[in-house]
């Protein structure tokens, strides 16, 4: 091994560079993961932000480039479709690049003030191509970019939106209650000897007609007809008393219902909970009395000793939800504790939990980086109260995921909104929405909703979409770059937690930089090294594709306290796809159990191949050998089922032919412990690993084992 190989190894053990290497560290060089080299600036980029807030309440919220396409799909047709649409795609630009530059306030003024800048220009017809635009949108609202406010101002939003439809329905309930009880006190006041008095007639007659009437002869003969019973002086003051009751509410709209700590909001429903079971108490009462069934033999012990803790969750359904936006870096132990009261008690509490940090130093010390754990235990246990309903996103998918927010806010019972907004951390410039989405593609905070209204089991409930490429470990994406020799070439990168981590300055005490002069074929990738297991094999040490601020390509080395942090990422996201049904073990153990049970698949008929005629002139063409050269990898195509193991795996080294079987498509393509998992989890054992192609790959020892059965 020579002296860079040694220095190589010695970083990735110790993390220290030695005096004499040539290793560079990473601080201050602007080092991005390879797959954000396209996305230096978002302005040029269509993607769903900044979102418009529906102020109408039609909907939660739209995409502003969402919006101008429905936009342009109405009014840009014909002979002008062209101009209209270069006009309003450079409309939509301006709000966003005003917007990414802090420009706060509803879309109407932003498109104003937009439409200004580029009316003064030269080109004609702006003001007509934009004017037909703007009667067309249909929208408007705040403007919301993805930064630090934008988890608070959607998911108030969202609850507001909520909040008016109970209020609505509430206040029509008690008005029906209070129309019904009054009418039953008026029918009550017609029938008696009072409501047949001249001048209670008079009034009720009314108009031009009342001259022409006797009132008082028709007092006396009705007053002689009225009936002797009237109601009860008991159901008279209980239903007064019920009238009032209701009439003085004051939990729609005087209370406050929004907080910014769990702790404010647990005392204030806990003050107002006697008043909330006194309404709950005269609705239920109301009710009965309005149908006429309210029975005092039966009914009176019922209700005396109705409090509180008679309170059920339709009861709880009909008052306001409390809304909590708190922020993680304020939860200190008297905050989560009420959190975690307010969520496994059945409150009816929506609780915005916003992290905008996700890395904390490891309780090992040194400087160690891991992940705070608190993100993902305290999603788990809310979870685990079994009544709450649970989202976790980040910022970057909340737009994405805009029917569970509404889904939450609508639930009857606790809610936990979970978002990272990326808005936090040291990235040095990186977009918050950049450093969600990358939060997203490597696991660090993944994305699922749990809603326990949808079923009683845990596939009903439990749902990871919205992650990307969910049945694997991390996303696999395509990177093309030019070589040294300025050729194209392309590698499949998986972005996974080390990505993330290298995002942030005060992770790069885990990274160094490896000159182009000192590249070799020792360096694995990350995903690679994971799956390998622990420790370096003949040297081979795991490595990152980064970019500078140029977009020239750089090798960056990775500790092994950063991989060990990788691969207990790896694990906590396999146990969140065990939850959502994907990879799950017990699954594959039956599997494999029925195919020990029934033996190996019957060998397909063997087929002839018909016999073949050489036209005259022609050459035989060269004999084919039968099979695949020794070594190499193949399939038994004619035999696949379809099951789509290999080819979610590395789809980059797997393909289906025309008849949807399977075929290896490219053995570089990937590594060989791809190549031994495809055969492990392929239910027809038809794929035959082969060789391994890289003698470097850590792990060939075992893997080569694991390879043997299926040569």
């Amino acid at each position: 091994m020579d002296a860079s190989r040694r220095a190589h190894v010695a970083f990735h053990l110790t993390g220290r560079r030695t005096g004499a290497t040539s290793l560079d560290a990473v601080e201050g060089s602007g080092l991005r993961p390879a797959l954000f080299a396209r996305y230096r600036d978002l302005n040029d980029l269509r993607y769903d932000f900044p979102l418009v807030l529906d102020a109408g309440g039609g909907t939660l919220a739209e995409s502003w480039s969402g919006a101008c396409d429905r936009v342009l799909k109405d009014i840009a047709r014909g002979e002008d479709g062209d101009r209209v649409s270069r006009h309003v795609l450079r409309l939509e630009r301006e709000v966003r690049t005003a917007v990414a530059s802090g420009a706060k306030g509803p879309l109407s003024a932003l498109w104003a003030r937009a439409a200004a800048r580029l009316s003064s220009e030269d080109e004609p017809l702006v003001a007509d191509s934009l004017n037909q635009a703007k009667t067309a949108l249909g929208i408007d609202g705040e403007v919301a970019d993805c930064d630090a406010d934008l988890p608070r101002h959607l998911l108030t939003h969202a609850w507001s939106l909520t909040q008016a439809r109970k209020a609505a329905a509430f206040r029509a309930d008690l008005d029906r209650l209070v129309r019904g009880l009054t009418d039953i006190l008026r029918a009550d006041v017609a029938h008696s000897a009072e409501g047949c008095r001249a001048d209670h007639l008079r009034a009720a007659v009314g108009g031009v007609d009342g001259d022409e009437i006797d009132f008082d002869a028709l007092a006396r003969v009705l007053t002689t007809a009225a009936p002797a019973a009237t109601l009860a002086p008991a159901r008279r003051r209980r239903i007064e008393g019920l009238i009032a009751a209701l009439q003085s509410q004051d939990f729609y709209p005087a209370y406050a219902f929004t907080f910014n700590r769990p702790t404010a909001a647990l005392a204030a429903y806990r003050g107002r909970l006697p008043k909330m079971a006194a309404l709950a108490k005269a609705v239920a009462v109301a009710e009965l009395e309005a149908q006429h069934s309210y029975r005092e033999d039966r009914h009176d012990a019922l209700f005396e000793h109705a409090g509180p803790d008679t309170l059920d969750p339709r009861d709880l359904g009909a008052f306001p939800d409390y809304f909590v936006s708190a922020n993680a870096r304020d939860l200190d132990p008297a905050e989560q504790a009420a959190l975690l009261e307010m969520l496994s008690s059945g409150l009816p509490v929506k609780v915005l939990l916003q992290w905008d940090d996700l890395l904390d130093e490891s309780p090992v010390g040194d400087g160690h980086l891991g992940l705070d754990p608190r993100c993902r235990q305290l999603a788990t246990m809310a979870m685990s109260a079994g009544d709450a309903y649970v989202v976790q996103a980040p910022s970057s998918l909340l737009y994405q995921m805009r029917e569970r927010l509404l889904g939450g806010m609508a639930y009857q019972g606790p809610a936990l909104f979970s978002v990272f907004s990326g808005a936090g951390g040291q990235t040095d410039g990186l977009s918050p929405y950049l450093c969600a989405a990358a939060a997203l593609e490597s696991r660090a905070f993944p994305a699922f909703a749990y809603d326990p209204s949808a079923g009683s089991d845990w596939a009903s409930r439990f749902s990871l979409d919205g992650n990307p490429q969910l049945d694997r470990d991390w996303p696999v994406q395509p990177f093309v770059y030019e070589d040294e020799r300025h050729q194209r070439a392309s590698e499949s990168v998986a972005f996974t937690l080390a990505d993330f981590v290298a995002c942030d300055r005060r992770g790069a005490r885990h990274f160094a930089r490896v000159p182009r002069a000192d590249w070799n074929g020792g360096f694995v990738s990350m995903d690679a090294a994971v799956l390998a297991g622990p420790g370096v094999a003949a040297g081979a040490v795991p490595a990152l594709l980064m970019v500078d601020s140029a977009l020239a390509l750089q090798r960056v080395i990775v500790d092994e306290r950063l991989l060990r942090e990788v691969r207990r990422c790896r694990e906590q996201w396999r146990s969140l796809q065990e939850l959502g049904g994907v990879h799950n073990s017990h699954a594959e153990r039956l599997v494999a159990r029925e195919r020990d049970r029934t033996g190996p698949p019957r060998e397909a008929p063997a087929q002839h191949a018909p016999a073949v005629v050489i036209p005259e002139g022609q050459s035989a063409p060269a004999e084919v050998t039968d099979g695949p050269a020794p070594g190499q990898p193949y399939i038994e195509t004619p035999r696949c089922s379809t099951c789509n193991e290999c080819t979610n795996l590395n789809p980059n080294m797997f393909a289906y032919n025309e008849n949807r079987q399977a075929y290896i498509k490219n053995p570089d393509a990937g590594t060989f412990a791809q190549m031994v998992e495809a055969a492990e989890s392929c239910q027809l054992s038809i794929i035959h690993p082969g060789a391994p192609r890289n003698p470097n790959e850590p792990g060939l020892e075992e893997l080569i084992a694991r390879a043997q059965p299926f040569q």
